[in-house]
């Protein structure tokens, strides 16, 4: 009779140790207010900031956290297909592994690659620490 008492308990607390760390966290332009933001090893994090580039301005990545992301894959850039306007700004998105312990700094400026000297239209800077 103790064994599948002790079998419950454990199941109840290895379940509620995966609710509290979601697989993903996804982080916005409008967010960046919640910086620095903590993260596990072995998530994915998510890295959405509205473009357009038709404008010729496009996010330039000027640290990735080494330390502690691993990229996905390039940029990927979406744009929403109600929108009806040629030319309408979209998102670019950011896939990342949580691969090591540590910290590191995320940045990003907006800005057209070919004006040398031109400060950024916008900056994206989040400090991100992974246990």
């Amino acid at each position: 009779m103790l064994a599948p008492r002790f079998t419950v308990a454990l199941s109840l607390a290895l379940l509620g140790a995966c609710a509290q760390t979601p697989s993903s966290v996804t982080l916005e332009e409008k967010q960046q207010s919640q910086c620095p933001l903590s993260l596990q090893v072995g998530q994915q994090f998510i890295l959405r900031l509205p473009s357009n580039p038709t404008t010729g301005f496009r996010w330039l990545l000027r640290d990735s956290a080494p330390q502690v992301l691993q990229s996905l894959g390039p940029e990927v850039y979406t744009n929403p297909e109600d929108a009806g306007l040629v030319g309408s700004a979209g998102v670019s998105t950011w896939r990342f592994q949580v691969a090591k312990a540590g910290s590191g700094q995320l940045a990003l400026t907006y800005e057209r690659p070919w004006e040398v000297g031109v400060v950024p239209a916008q900056r994206f800077n989040c400090t991100l620490n992974a246990q």
